[in-house]
């Protein structure tokens, strides 16, 4: 279920590599990275065991809670990644940045504000049922 798609997904990234040209200026972007070549790498491949990593526990949340619960944490991870990005890199906050960050707090808000409604609701029905079994 994860395989596939992260296969299908290095095929199209490889042959668009090739495909556009831009293999040609690897080897001068590798050597224009500020760590070197070698870090330039490393950077590559923990990023890609990093996505992995997230991918393989979203598969799990999803088998475990529920694939919305899975959407959740992801749409919590949206804002985390720019400012990590910011900390660890020095990266520029820009206004897209910023506005994909407010867009995920916004949804996570949703999501738990339509949960409290969801059980606020099912807790009056409960209390209403037993009100009435009771009589």
């Amino acid at each position: 279920m994860q395989i596939f798609p992260a296969i299908v997904a290095t095929c199209v990234c490889v042959v668009g590599i090739f495909a556009s040209g831009e293999w040609r200026g690897l080897k001068q972007e590798m050597a224009g990275y500020n760590g070197g070549g070698v870090s330039y790498v490393m950077n590559l491949a923990w990023t890609a065991v990093s996505w992995q990593v997230f991918f393989i526990g979203s598969l799990g949340l999803i088998f475990e809670a529920s694939s919305l619960f899975s959407n959740v944490i992801g749409t919590v991870s949206l804002p985390i990644i720019p400012i990590l990005a910011v900390m660890l890199f020095h990266d520029k906050m820009d206004g897209v940045k910023v506005v994909s960050m407010l867009l995920a707090i916004w949804g996570f808000c949703s999501y738990v504000y339509q949960h409290y409604l969801d059980s606020s609701k099912l807790r009056t029905a409960i209390r209403n049922a037993d009100a009435i079994s009771d009589c």
